[in-house]
Formats: structure tokens, sequence, C-alpha cells
């Protein structure tokens, strides 16, 4: 299912070590042992399928998303909240501060033309060099 692959927040789950299709058994043991959970117990599947992220106790942003009954944050009339503010902490390893960006290129151009862009935008995320005024720029 195409949902699947992109949490309600715009996370880009099939970009994600954690997600099942992705086959990362490497990644799997290494989160297993620091989460203190098995392999299969943090393999993700998406977040709508197994009502939240494996490595979170509780998602407020999926429950949200639920309360509301729409598919993405975008589609709430409270967007963008507080929920998907960028943070410095953890921006460097996880991709939490793309959320809002990906919503919006979600929203214009479908889930079929966000997916196709998804992983360079992850990659212009981890590897890019930010140049003011010009965006993202990547590596030669």
């Amino acid at each position: 299912m195409e949902l699947n692959k992109v949490a309600p927040c715009g996370i880009d789950c099939i970009n994600c070590e954690l997600f099942a299709e992705n086959k990362r058994p490497d990644v799997w043991e290494r989160v297993a042992k620091m989460t203190e959970k098995s392999m299969e117990e943090v393999q993700c599947k998406g977040c709508r399928e197994q009502e939240g992220c494996p490595i979170l106790e509780d998602c407020q942003t999926l429950a949200c998303v639920k309360e509301n009954g729409v598919d993405f944050c975008y589609q709430c009339t409270e967007f963008p909240c507080r929920r998907l503010q960028p943070m410095k902490q953890g921006a460097e390893r996880t991709p939490h501060n793309l959320k809002v960006y990906n919503l919006c290129r979600l929203k214009q151009l479908g889930m079929e033309g966000f997916l196709a862009e998804s992983a360079r935008t992850r990659r212009f995320y981890f590897e890019g060099t930010f140049v003011i005024g010009a965006g993202p720029t990547l590596p030669d």
C-alpha cells in the first residue's frame, strides 16, 4: 500500500533503514540492541499499519491525524503545527526537519511524484551543502 510508504507527518518511510521492505538486518540488529527489542519489533511496516513507529512509545502526531480524520498533516487546518517545528537536536542523524518540506512536496506532487524524488531529497539533507540563496548542492 502506497500510503504506508510515507508517514502522516511527512517522514519518507520508504527511505528509512528500519522500513521492512528495505531489508536491512544489520541496522535492525543494531537498533534492536539499543532499544532492547527484538529485530522483528524494530522492523517498520509503516506507522499506519502498525499503529506507530517501532522505536517510539507514543506518537502524538499519529493520534492527532487520526483524531482529525486526515491522511497527512498538510490536510489539517492547523498545518503546520508545533509538532512539525524543525529542531537542531538530532538533525544530523534523523530526518525530522524534512517533515514540512516533504508534506508540501507531497501536496504539490501527489504520492507518485513525491516518492520519485524522496530519496534524492533525503540525500540532499544528509550529504548536501547549503548555499545561501541557492539551496542545497550535492558533492560531485
